[in-house]
C-alpha cells in the first residue's frame, strides 16, 4: 500500500503518540511546527535550550507551554547533547533540529557516548508526494553523501528501504538513476545501477526489487516506459525510491520539484538509532510538520524492527 501525506499522520494516530527531542529549541519555526504537531495529534516534544528564550517565543506564537516539557541548558552544545540523549536512552523516539548548525547538529548525532550511531553510514531521504504521480517518492540521498561510493549506496537502499517499509510499502521498487538505461563503462553510474539489480537478484539487498540503470522519466512517468517499449522491466513508471548518482542530481530534483511543482514534503536522517529531523530554515512550515510525522510513522516501523 502506498500512501499520501494524510494517510502517513492518520497511520500515525493509530499508534502510541511519538515524542520528539528538540535541540535548541529557541527557534520560531521550529516551535510553530511541534505546536502543530501536538495539536494534530502527530506527537509530543520535549523542548532543550534556552527556557526563557524558548518561553519568549512561544508566547508570541500563542503556545500553551504547559503543553510541553522544558529543559533549560543555554548552552549550545550541551543542549544537543541534551537532547540527543533523551533519544539515546528512549525517553523521546525522534531528535530534531533547532536553531542551530547542521555540522554541530550531525556531531551530536554521532557521539560516541550519547549519540544515534547504529554502525551503519548515515544517508537523508525527502518523501514526496507529488501532483500527478500516484505513488510517494522517495528522493534519496540528496543532502548527506556527496558521491556515494557502491558500498555507499547499498546502504542508502537499505536506510531507504525500512522508511518505505514503514509508510506501509512493502516491497518497494527502487530505480538507480542514470542518462540512460544502458550499462555504459564511460559512465560509472550505470555500472553500479547494474551492480546494484544483480546484488538485489542474488539476495544480497533484500526487502525491495531493484532495476537500474533508469533514466528519470522511465522511473516514474507509465506513459513514458511505455512510449519507450519498457514495459518487460521490473519498473516501468512505477518506482517508488529514486537513488541519485550524486548529490547535485538529487538536490537538482529535489528543489526543482519544491519550486515548480504542487508537492507535500518530508525529510529525514537515516541510518540512525532513531529517526532524526533535519530541516531547513527555508523549508515551509508544512514542510515541517510533515518531517515530524515521516519521523514518527519511522520510529513506530523500527519499534517493530528491532
Amino acid at each position: 500500500m502506498n500512501m499520501g501525506f494524510d494517510g502517513l499522520i492518520s497511520k500515525v494516530k493509530e499508534v502510541e503518540m511519538k515524542t520528539v527531542a528538540v535541540a535548541v529549541a529557541e527557534d520560531d519555526a521550529v516551535l510553530e511546527a511541534v505546536q502543530a504537531a501536538k495539536e494534530r495529534g502527530i506527537a509530543n516534544a520535549i523542548l532543550v535550550g534556552d527556557e526563557a528564550k524558548i518561553r519568549e517565543i512561544g508566547a508570541s506564537l500563542n503556545m500553551n507551554m504547559d503543553d510541553f516539557r522544558i529543559i533549560n541548558e543555554p548552552d549550545n552544545w550541551q543542549a544537543a547533547l541534551t537532547a540527543v540523549k533523551l533519544a539515546h536512552d528512549g525517553e523521546a523516539d525522534m531528535y530534531m533540529k533547532g536553531l542551530m548548525d547542521t555540522k554541530s547538529f550531525l556531531k551530536s548525532i554521532l557521539d560516541k557516548e550519547v549519540g544515534l550511531r547504529t554502525g551503519n553510514p548515515l544517508s537523508h531521504v525527502c518523501v514526496f508526494e507529488v501532483e500527478g504521480v500516484k505513488q510517494l517518492l522517495f528522493l534519496t540521498d540528496v543532502a548527506f553523501i556527496t558521491y556515494p561510493s557502491l558500498e555507499d549506496k547499498v546502504h542508502i537502499i537499505e536506510n531507504t528501504v525500512k522508511v518505505a517499509h514503514a509508510c506501509g510499502i512493502e516491497c518497494p521498487k527502487v530505480a538507480p538513476l542514470a542518462a540512460v538505461e544502458v550499462v555504459n563503462p564511460k559512465m560509472p553510474c550505470t555500472v553500479d545501477a547494474a551492480e546494484l539489480t544483480k546484488m538485489n537478484e542474488e539476495g544480497k539487498i533484500t526487502g525491495c526489487i531493484v532495476d537500474g540503470p533508469l533514466s528519470m522519466d522511465i522511473a516514474i512517468d507509465p506513459e513514458a516506459a511505455s512510449h519507450k517499449g519498457a514495459n518487460s522491466r521490473k519498473i516501468a513508471g512505477d518506482a517508488d525510491i529514486l537513488l541519485f548518482p550524486d548529490i547535485h542530481a538529487g538536490n537538482l530534483v529535489y528543489k526543482t520539484l519544491v519550486h515548480t511543482a504542487n508537492v507535500k514534503n518530508g525529510c529525514i536522517m537515516t541510518g540512525t538509532k532513531v529517526p532524526a529531523i533535519l530541516t531547513s530554515r527555508s523549508d515551509t512550515f508544512e514542510t515541517k510538520v510533515n518531517s515530524i510525522a515521516l519521523a514518527a510513522v519511522v520510529a513506530e516501523g523500527l519499534k517493530h524492527v528491532n
